[in-house]
């Protein structure tokens, strides 16, 4: 009987962690209900979700289109298996045909939409999964998917205009940088010989005479240089890879000028809209947390968000711990406080998002606009050396002639 890993509170709010033995996922849950207590995750013990092999991968924009098809039918009352069967035969992407078609079997056998879209983590994620419980637990299914349909689309909105707006610096860095390395291996050492008099009789100018030394060094331990570049990345990544180097890495995050800030303000910005997306779902606050913690991408950021979590779990309220952590910006925390205070958390959080969205790619823009260049310039002077270290040399020559 394979084994299955949880982690669930107790009837005093307590976090529970262990395994047991269960034939299913459901049978699992069923087991963990008997012994009061409330699941709040159910892996098997090779740390994926209950039955699960690896399942493709589907875009956020191709899903968003499907939760918005798939409310809109439940909507007007066509059954959920009909409507999955629908979807599955009208998509053109392979691989959503594939969940869905297992989805579908699935819940004709009959599972809940929730469990049987856990079994897809890569298509669907924890966080729609959390918002499909709720709306078929809660009755309100088509809402919490057309709710969940928007905020994909915003996601993935977002993180497209982030990438499109630095992919000119990008390939200006890239093709930058190639030209400055074939100037200064190819062509720079045509000049040696030219410059061999003027070195012997010590007039060769020290930014001439540094260029060739860079030049020789260049050719003769470039691929070396590169390949020691190349096996530090790899051992830099794998360092990242675990978990001292992930939370190094994200404090790092935090501290950088400038680009901090614009981090920052998108980390709060997904926490804020994920739990209001959750708390709007009829999710409760604390598996809402306990959700959108990771939705941060920053583990310094889903520690203290884990710490509210307990807090609240013990009467306390959210925004305390999450100022003290000192990373939310405190008109933030301000507003989450006073939307607590009136109840209507849910409300005040998707504003929140917005405000921050707005603010950030303002911040964004304006640094892509002040980049891009800073690098023209940097670029420029670097070849402006090279020619000058190249020409003055020429230059003294002819006039000695």
């Amino acid at each position: 009987m394979p084994e299955f890993a949880y982690i669930a509170r107790d009837l005093t709010g307590k976090r529970v962690e262990g395994t047991l033995a269960a034939g299913s996922e459901r049978e699992a849950l069923a087991a963990l209900s008997g012994k009061d207590l409330f699941p709040l995750k159910v892996a098997s013990a090779d740390g994926r979700p209950a039955g699960v092999k690896a399942s493709p991968r589907v875009r956020a924009r191709i899903m968003a289109g499907t939760y918005g098809q798939l409310s809109a039918l439940l909507g007007s009352g066509v059954p959920l298996l009909r409507s999955l069967d629908l979807l599955r035969e009208q998509t053109p992407h392979k691989n959503l045909a594939v969940v869905l078609e297992d989805v579908h079997a699935r819940v004709e056998e009959g599972a809940t939409l929730a469990e049987a879209m856990a079994r897809h983590p890569r298509a669907f994620g924890e966080l729609a999964t959390s918002i499909v419980r709720a709306g078929g637990e809660g009755g309100f299914l088509e809402g919490a998917l057309d709710r969940l349909a928007k905020f994909t689309e915003q996601q993935d909105e977002l993180k497209s205009r982030v990438v499109g707006a630095l992919a000119y610096p990008t390939i200006l860095f890239v093709l930058g940088t190639t030209v400055v390395n074939v100037l200064i291996i190819f062509f720079v050492p045509k000049f040696e010989r030219l410059f061999t008099r003027l070195r012997e009789r010590g007039e060769l100018p020290a930014v001439t005479d540094w260029l060739l030394w860079l030049s020789k060094v260049m050719q003769t331990y470039g691929i070396f240089i590169a390949a020691g570049i190349v096996i530090a990345g790899f051992v830099i990544r794998s360092r990242l890879q675990t978990e001292e180097g992930r939370v190094l890495l994200d404090k790092l995050r935090l501290k950088v000028p400038i680009v901090s800030g614009i981090y920052l303000s998108m980390a709060v910005s997904r926490f804020c809209r994920v739990l209001g997306t959750l708390l709007t779902g009829g999710v409760p606050i604390v598996r809402s947390l306990e959700i959108s913690a990771d939705s941060t991408g920053n583990r310094v950021l889903s520690t203290a968000i884990r710490g509210a979590a307990e807090n609240i779990s013990a009467g306390e309220s959210l925004a305390t711990p999450l100022a003290a952590c000192g990373h939310f910006p405190a008109d933030v925390v301000e507003m989450i406080a006073v939307g607590e205070q009136s109840n209507n958390l849910e409300t005040v959080l998707p504003h929140i998002a917005d405000t921050l969205e707005r603010d950030t790619w303002r911040r964004l823009d304006l640094f892509v606009r002040l980049l891009e260049p800073l690098m023209l310039v940097l670029l420029a002077g670097v070849v402006l050396i090279v020619v000058i270290a190249l020409l003055v040399p020429v230059l003294k020559m002819s006039t000695t002639i």
